[in-house]
């Protein structure tokens, strides 16, 4: 191996890692600092590095800002119209207090596909008060269920942000990556929530916070929830229909012609755009919502969509700088000649950069960076769908005191730090093994 890549690969991961937890600079600088370093030491020539900057950035965000923007509007329009608290109810009332585990579980398995994480829970957040009120059980047999809903998808499922701008790098099929995201999400979201849950209610008791209300004040008003399914469902679907007219499976099954317009009705641009008017126009405009009010909430949701995008191509600039200077290709020979599978370096170098920084997008995209270049030109498009769930499961595990989704939780669900460590940074942990080994079985058999 050549010693110099070597430094350079590692002097640029302890520049990123510096730079984030020591000086407290945004991630997105601090990626580009860090992929220069990376070139200056592997000795490329300085028009060349800024050339490398300006060529990764641009390649990655051809495709990830189009889909995190659609993404965020239409997530901004569900969330105002009280969609969330729409499937949550209806899952609760059709399950009784039995399941009610099971239904939160399944609310922030679909909420959290249009919905930022962090937003999803605290809408939803009145509901597992009114049922720890109610059932006087602990709030984390309620708490942890649909927090394990809401991460799973927020991590494995796009159009999340996270796998979004992880396929992107990879150059993944976001179909695949949606199929395998739900395969791998439902044994993942099985023992990390309600089973874990009811596990973890026994040993910590916590009471609902009195001083915030309970319940959903608006429910009269709520849409109908079937038709927050479909418009949910309706991208989701498409895309998926897609990749799998496109690929060996449908075998001819469709004309020419037909094949032709679902891949521009099906790719991830048409498909998110479609359902955006549907959400301006069903939940807008025959609710009677202004014009401006539509135009205002969907401007103010591109604030965060902006930074995860900047994030995404500072990422890519990092993949990029791997590439040109020749350490992608070394360390995929490195790791050819161990034995080492592609799948648990990811996975290792995605936990690793989580458990150190804290921000999962900053570890999604950092092991993204890292991992791209050792892909094959004979690396399949399952295999790449699985490598990112296989990131995304890495970049969620143990969430701790650096993880700003550790405080918000603790504020929430009134829990100490010692609580909040034996209950969510440990279902965020048994969340991410789960998923690792599931990606792991599943790679055998294709």
């Amino acid at each position: 191996m050549d010693s110099t890549l070597i430094l350079a690969i590692f002097a640029g991961i302890v520049v990123l890692l510096f730079f984030i937890l020591k000086l407290r600079i945004q991630a997105f600088i601090s990626l580009l600092i860090a992929s220069i370093t990376v070139g200056i030491i592997a000795g490329m020539e300085p028009q060349y590095i800024i050339e490398t900057i300006q060529t990764g950035m641009g390649n990655t965000l051809g495709f990830v800002a189009v889909v995190v923007g659609l993404g965020a509007m239409f997530g901004a329009i569900l969330e105002h119209s009280g969609g969330a608290e729409a499937v949550a109810s209806f899952l609760l009332s059709k399950t009784k207090s039995k399941g009610a585990t099971w239904a939160l579980m399944l609310t922030g398995f679909f909420i959290a596909i249009p919905v930022f994480f962090d937003v999803a829970f605290i809408i939803l957040v009145p509901l597992i008060y009114s049922l720890q009120r109610k059932s006087k059980k602990s709030l984390l047999l309620y708490g942890i269920p649909l927090l394990a809903g809401l991460a799973i998808t927020h991590a494995f499922i796009p159009p999340t942000p996270g796998p979004v701008a992880v396929a992107d790098i990879l150059k993944a099929d976001l179909g695949w990556v949606i199929l395998f995201g739900f395969i791998v999400g439902i044994p993942s979201a099985i023992l990390s929530g309600p089973i874990f849950g009811k596990y973890i209610a026994k040993r910590i008791f916590v009471e609902a916070p009195e001083e915030i209300s309970d319940g959903i004040e608006t429910k009269n008003s709520l849409p109908s929830v079937w038709v927050i399914l479909a418009i949910i469902g309706l991208p989701i679907v498409l895309i998926v229909f897609n990749t799998l007219l496109s690929s060996p499976i449908a075998n001819g099954w469709a004309s020419e012609g037909f094949t032709h317009w679902m891949k521009m009705i099906g790719h991830p641009f048409s498909a998110l755009i479609l359902a955006n008017l549907l959400a301006w126009y069903i939940l807008g405009i025959r609710k009677k919502v202004s014009k401006e009010t539509l135009l205002k909430i969907t401007t103010k949701s591109m604030a965060p969509a902006g930074i995860i995008i900047l994030l995404t191509g500072a990422g890519g600039v990092f993949k990029q700088m791997l590439i040109n200077t020749g350490s992608g290709d070394m360390l995929a020979n490195y790791f050819a000649e161990m034995g080492l599978s592609t799948l648990f370096f990811a996975f290792i170098v995605a936990a690793l950069v989580r458990i150190l920084q804290g921000s999962a997008t900053v570890a999604m995209i950092t092991a993204a960076g890292v991992t791209a270049p050792l892909l094959l030109s004979t690396t399949g498009e399952m295999d790449k769908a699985l490598l990112v769930i296989a990131i995304a499961a890495g970049a969620s595990i143990m969430s701790h005191v650096n993880d700003s989704g550790f405080w918000l939780v603790s504020k929430y669900l009134g829990l100490s730090e010692k609580q909040t460590f034996r209950s969510w940074t440990m279902m965020t942990t048994i969340l991410a093994l789960t998923g690792f080994t599931t990606v792991w079985i599943l790679s055998i058999f294709i």
